[in-house]
């Protein structure tokens, strides 16, 4: 039996201890005063903990080969769950608690790890590791606590009021690890264009591409939320992780609105000329109406040079292409992203490389394991990240 220490008391932590404390002793080291700090939000307080679609295309990294090999493991997630006495309620294939309610996952984690002899130190912070010969030493100026296997599980720099505010990946670098750049991911963008105050608090079904350098990267189609400041929504969030590394490198970074997603830019044209033939002798504005919320009609007007008072028949060729351009092909300059206090996961962290990702031993010191938000994975909106947490924690702790 071995001495086992995992720092950090969330979803990849308390997963792990509640396997490794099968066969060990286990201590689990968290700095706030309750683990699993980071669950209760998730969900907005529901707890969207995995997703129906579990295609490998919703998770993202550097080293996508070794992504793939680990996730073939994903099936041993819905053992967990019923381990933990959790019945699924799935909404749009999206997963949550049955009661709807996050703190039930996170009481049955906390509640298993405890009947399986897990140790919890809760509001105690793990400052310093170091390793001499076969043994980890804790804190080694203070409490001096010796282990001989350590996993880190202290999450990313995403969400810091949760804890994590990077001190993972000063623990792991001094353990021999290097650490890729870190970005905020799934996360809201910020504009510098002059109409955002106009659309603040529009929300709108519309088709989003994101362009860097003038190159479509990305597309994602669904609700967008305009703010007195940008954009933001699920779909943005999904095309967020990209962004912060690109302007960081001095690309242009464009966010492309369809407003009409339900055709195509060149179909736009041909769908209001046949609209006009029905609502003849309207306004350019009142064309609009029922297409488009209200608040965002000025802004579409404006940006085609057109004015409100104009009718369908008298605007020239060059005024009906700039209108159809503004429904379809809206561009949205990106200055920068919300940070890390507002990203719910971050893009970057340990390379998979230094890692045995069957086993989440890192390949750099024997007996040293890493979960969770600390690498270099990040998912798409949907349960991803939180099913990166518990699968990572799942393998190290079977492994141990």
């Amino acid at each position: 039996m071995a001495r086992v220490a995992i720092i950090g008391g969330g979803a990849s932590g308390l997963t792990a201890s509640i396997y490794a404390a099968l066969k060990h002793e286990v201590t689990l080291f968290e700095r706030n005063k309750e683990c699993g700090k980071k669950i209760l939000l998730t969900g907005n307080g529901k707890c969207n903990y995995w997703n129906e679609d579990t295609s490998n295309t919703h998770f993202h990294t550097e080293n996508q080969e070794k992504l793939q090999e680990f996730l073939a493991y994903q099936n041993e997630v819905f053992s967990f769950f019923e381990e933990l006495g959790l019945t699924p309620y799935s909404k749009n294939g999206y997963w949550y608690p049955y009661s709807l309610q996050a703190v039930s996952v996170r009481n049955a984690l906390v509640r298993v790890a405890k009947l399986r002899h897990v140790q919890i130190k809760e509001n105690f912070l793990v400052e310093e590791i170091i390793k001499k010969g076969n043994t980890f030493y804790i804190n080694p100026n203070k409490e001096n606590l010796a282990f001989d296997k350590v996993v880190l599980a202290c999450g990313s720099k995403a969400s810091p009021r949760t804890g994590s505010d990077g001190l993972g990946y000063t623990l792991a670098t001094k353990l021999n690890h290097t650490v890729l750049p870190v970005y905020p991911s799934l996360v809201q963008l910020i504009s510098d264009e002059s109409f955002t105050k106009q659309w603040a608090g529009v929300r709108s079904e519309i088709k989003a591409t994101l362009k860097i350098d003038n190159k479509a990267f990305k597309e994602e189609k669904g609700e967008i939320q305009f703010t007195d400041y940008g954009v933001s929504g699920i779909i943005i969030f999904n095309l967020s992780r990209d962004v912060k590394k690109s302007l960081m490198a001095h690309q242009k970074v464009e966010i492309i609105i369809n407003f009409l997603p339900f055709l195509s830019k060149e179909k736009i044209l041909p769908f209001l000329e046949k609209r006009n033939e029905k609502l003849a002798d309207q306004t350019l504005e009142e064309m609009l109406e029922g297409l488009v919320n209200y608040k965002l009609i000025p802004i579409l007007l404006k940006k085609a040079h057109v004015k409100n008072t104009q009718k369908w028949q008298d605007c020239s060729l060059k005024e009906k292409e700039n209108l159809s351009n503004s429904l379809g092909h809206f561009s949205i300059h990106i200055t920068d992203t919300k940070d890390f206090s507002s990203a719910q996961c971050s893009r970057g962290g340990i390379p998979l490389d230094e890692i045995n990702m069957h086993t989440m031993e890192s390949l750099k010191t024997k007996d040293l394991y890493v979960i969770g938000e600390l690498l270099d994975v990040d998912g798409d909106c949907g349960g991803y990240n939180l099913g990166f947490a518990w699968l990572s924690g799942i393998r190290c702790g079977k492994s141990l």
